[in-house]
This record gives C-alpha cells, structure tokens and sequence, in this order.
C-alpha cells in the first residue's frame, strides 16, 4: 500500500487504523465469557510474565508491568478481538544482549523506537507482508527461538549468575563448565520437576493451569523445608508512576539495529499468533495494519512504566479463544486481574524461586515446537530442509534477524531456481488444422516453431539462451511467445541477443502472440525493432507462418 497523499487520505487512512463500532459491538456479544476468559488467561499468564520478565534481565515487575500495560493499549487499538500481549520468550531473546551493552534505559529505549518503527509500518500498510513468509522459515525460526530461551534458563537451573559473553548459548556453556566444577543439585531438580510436571500433567488436563499449580508448590515446598534457593525478590504493590528519565536522545543511532530486530519479531509474531487465533474460530479476521498500531502504541507506552518491549503471546492468545474469550475484553480483563493479584500478593509472590521460573520457560520452549510439523518439512524436500535448519542455526548461533534474513534469502534462491527449472522452450509443430500436404512439407523442411512456456526473466534467461543458440537447418524460426507469463529487462536483453546470433547465421526470426504489455517492455529497450519494422511480430501464430511461408517461397523463387 502506498502512503497517503493528501490531507483527506490521510485522514481516511488514520480513521482506519483506529478502534471503529465494530469493536464494541463485539463487546456486547457475550461479557461473561470474556470476563472469564480474562481471568483464566491472567492465571495462566502470571508466571509467566514473572518468569520473561526475570529472563529479559530487567526483573520480575517489569514482566508483570508489560502484561498488564501492553494488554490493556494493545487490545484497544490492536486489530484482532482475540489477541493476548505481553512479554514473551522470543522477545527476551533480542533484549539480553541489549541490557548487557546498554544497560535497563538501553531495553527501555529500544522499546519506545520499536513502538515507533511498528506505527510507522502500519502507516505504509507493512501488515498483510508476513502471509509470504516460507513456512519453512516460520518453523527454524520457532525452534531456534525455543532453544534460545531453554538456553537462557541455563543460570537459573543451575543457580549461578550468568557471564558477559556474547552469545547466549556461549553463557549456558560457562555456567555448565563452573557447575560442573562445584555441582549443587537442589536448583537443576526443581526446574526440571517443574517442568516435568507442566508437561504430563497439561496431557492429562490441558485446560487447567499446571504452570500456577506447579510454581506455587515449588514455592511451598522451598519455604517449608527452608531450600537453598533464590527467590524473586520484592515486587511493588501496583504499577510504578510514568518516567520519561530513560529517554537519551545521543542513544538512539545505536539502538536502532536492536529497535528494529524488536519490531521485527513484534510484527511477526503477533501477525502469526492472530492468523493462529483465527484459524481457531468462525467468522473471525484480524486487521494486520490495526495490529501493527495496537503493537506500536503497547511498546510506546510500557517504556515509561518500565516495562520490556511487548507483542501478542501465542500460548495465552490460544487459552483465551478455548476459554471462551470473543472481544477485547477478555484480554483487558487478564490485565487488570494481573494487577490486583501483584497488588494484594506482592509478599508472596517475591518469594516465587527462580529455578521453579526457569522450569515453566523450558516446559514453554518444548510446546512451542511443533514437531510433527518440523518433521514433515524435513521430508518434504531438501530446499524446504535446509532453508528450516539454516534458518534454526542462525538463530540459535547469532541472532533473529540475520535468521530470517538468511532464512528468506535462500528461500527466494530456491523458489527461483524451481521457477527457472519449470520453464520450458520446446519445438512444436507450425500448423494445425485443414492444410495441404505440400504446404506441410514445405514447412517441415525449412520453418520451426518455438514456443516458450514461463516467465522470460533473469533466472530463466540463459537456459532461454542455450536452447535456441544451436537452431540449424532452417530458414525461419518462429518464437510463439503466447505462454510467456512474464518479462524483464534481462529476459528481453537476452530475447535481443538469440534474435541478434540467428539472423547473424542467416535465419529469418518472427515472433508471434506477444501480450501487449511484454511488447511494451520490448520496445522501450529497444529490442527486436527491426522486426517491427519488417513486419515480423505477429498477434498470432498462423499469421506469422503465414508470413515465413511468403519468405521461404519468395527465397526459393529467387
């Protein structure tokens, strides 16, 4: 979509990223099941949030601050009645490295310019983009996520203090070799019990909150027989007064690279997370271009709360559309439910442990691979393999933007070359229909026909080349052009120069059944005009051998 031009166009194009009627006729549908819906969600979300809030390296009220304000702003004015936001696993993966270069203003900052950078997207219509994303590329993307968080739950599980290197899974493996050295089992049982329990028992009763039971057993059992474990800490009663003070203007050339990989992932996942939510549902569509403003203006805001930049979350999305939820108020109702449990249990809850924390994250990281899906794409062909495993190893071994980036880059290459391998250029025969036996012969012997099948473009263009540079025997070759789908500039320069090799050799070229606008693209670059000017491009293929008929009896009688 092009940005608007004009006063009116803009105003028509801000009026359409803004919540309208429809919204509140939503809901009006059914407020007791949204309201239940919010508070089934609120619980599943409340560890976590403590527990993203913990990983991102910004503390457990930040996790809680982002539920609470992004679900607010981001169901308001985002585009979908079911979306769900808040921190995430896959947010926390770009803000680490943040914090340790940065420091808590440089998390702060880079969310205010992601909020930025997401409207900014949503103004030029950027939304409706992620439907082309290669499935393959979705999926490394999704497993070399869930591996990073389960890497960054390495110190926590151990109970050791992360180092200083540049990688995440270069931290995990100093802390490993440290732990190895004095090891202390009490932090590594808890979060693997932990998450033990999560996944067995959400088989059993998926819809019950095992992520609450078990955080709240682990905590009993920790204060009851007094384990050596590390507890939150304290939390504050309700949310912290607005501060601009994070905000450093000399900063932002150096956060942009990071501002931008967080509106990235925001966009993507929240995008995914509403077209998962409306596969889930009748009747439901999200607005892609809405959703990127309910997301701009969520990270806008929870910066002055101190709070970590926020996108829609997949897991708590899918629990409100199975609890019930249908409107935005399910996921305004899940905030402020967050916000009078923090407030009424602020004591409690600091003493929640981390171990226990980093065991509801690693049971999330193994229900956010869907491996049957994984499989599936691993046999389907070997280019959908490798752009899902490159795609998996950039994004565990560096960062999540160059995955995608790798990850999109070698999946245009194949498609490309798929493209390119389609294309076809064979001989066929020169007439069909009611025509005399010496016509025929007089055909066969000295007219060929090619038509050409696909789009005429740069990865087709050599193969279009070799197939017609050995033509002999023949006085006129006709390219039926009929069947071209598409045409650029090296296609028609390559058209050029097998028009250019034939008549050198003596062959008489035509060209027959060209789409007027292929014919204009020809033109402007000046290819085959001396064709046009002899007569010898054609709108069909009998008019053109009718004409290399006329030529090759004309040479004959002279």
């Amino acid at each position: 979509m092009s940005p608007p031009t004009s006063v009116v166009e803009f105003r028509g194009r801000v009026r359409s990223l803004l919540p309208d009627k429809d919204d509140w006729l939503a809901v009006r549908r059914n407020p007791r099941a949204d309201l239940i819906a919010g508070v089934t969600v609120a619980v599943v979300a409340l560890p976590l949030a403590l527990a993203f809030g913990v990983s991102s390296g910004m503390g457990a009220e930040a996790g809680i601050v982002t539920a609470v304000v992004a679900g607010v702003v981001a169901a308001v004015f985002g585009g979908s009645n079911l979306q769900v936001s808040g921190p995430t696993g896959a947010m926390t993966v770009v803000l680490v490295p943040v914090i340790h270069a940065h420091g808590a203003d440089g998390v702060l900052m880079t969310g205010l310019l992601a909020g930025v950078v997401l409207l900014v997207a949503a103004a030029f219509g950027l939304g409706k983009l992620v439907r082309y994303l290669p499935v393959p590329v979705i999926e490394g993307f999704t497993a070399g996520i869930a591996v990073t968080i389960a890497l960054q739950q390495v110190p926590a599980m151990f109970g050791l203090v992360g180092g200083k290197q540049d990688h995440t899974w270069q931290v995990a493996w100093d802390v490993v070799r440290r732990w190895a050295d004095a090891p202390h089992w009490t932090p590594v049982v808890t979060a693997l019990a932990v998450a033990a329990f999560i996944l067995l028992a959400g088989r059993w009763r998926p819809v019950v909150p095992w992520s609450l039971v078990a955080i709240v057993v682990a905590t009993a059992t920790t204060l009851l027989f007094d384990l050596p474990l590390d507890g939150l800490g304290e939390l504050p009663a309700g949310l912290p007064l607005p501060s601009a003070g994070f905000i450093h203007f000399d900063e932002v050339a150096g956060l942009i690279p990071s501002a931008a990989a967080v509106a990235a992932l925001a966009a993507l996942e929240s995008l995914l997370c509403a077209t998962v939510a409306d596969s889930m549902t009748v009747g439901e569509t999200h607005d892609p271009d809405r959703e990127l403003v309910g997301q701009g203006l969520a990270n806008l805001t929870v910066p002055f709360f101190g709070g970590v930049p926020a996108t829609a979350a997949i897991a708590r999305t899918a629990v409100n559309v199975r609890a019930g939820g249908r409107s935005k108020t399910a996921a305004i109702t899940h905030a402020v439910v967050l916000l009078i449990i923090v407030s009424v249990l602020a004591g409690v809850v600091a003493h929640l442990p981390l171990a226990a924390l980093a065991g509801v994250l690693l049971a999330t990281c193994v229900r956010m691979v869907d491996a049957s899906s994984v499989g599936a794409l691993l046999r389907a062909t070997r280019g959908d393999a490798f752009v899902l495993l490159l795609t998996f190893v950039v994004t565990v071994a560096f960062d999540l933007v160059d995955a995608v980036l790798a990850g999109l880059l070698v999946s245009i290459l194949y498609a490309l070359r798929q493209v390119a391998r389609a294309v076809q250029v064979e001989q066929v025969e020169p007439l069909r229909g009611d025509h005399s036996e010496e016509e025929h012969a007089l055909l066969e012997k000295h007219i060929v026909v090619y038509r050409f099948d696909g789009p005429l473009f740069f990865a087709a263009a050599h193969r279009f080349l070799l197939e017609l540079a050995d033509v002999a025997d023949v006085r006129v070759v006709v390219l039926r052009m009929s069947r071209v789908s598409t045409i650029d500039a090296t296609g028609a320069k390559v058209l050029d120069e097998v028009i250019s090799r034939l008549e050198h050799r003596g062959k008489v070229v035509m060209i027959s059944g060209i789409d007027p606008a292929h014919a204009g693209v020809l033109e402007r670059l000046g290819v085959a005009d001396q064709l046009r000017a002899d007569n010898r491009i054609h709108s069909t293929t009998p008019s053109a051998i009718a004409r290399a008929l006329e030529l090759v009896e004309a040479h004959a009688t002279g």
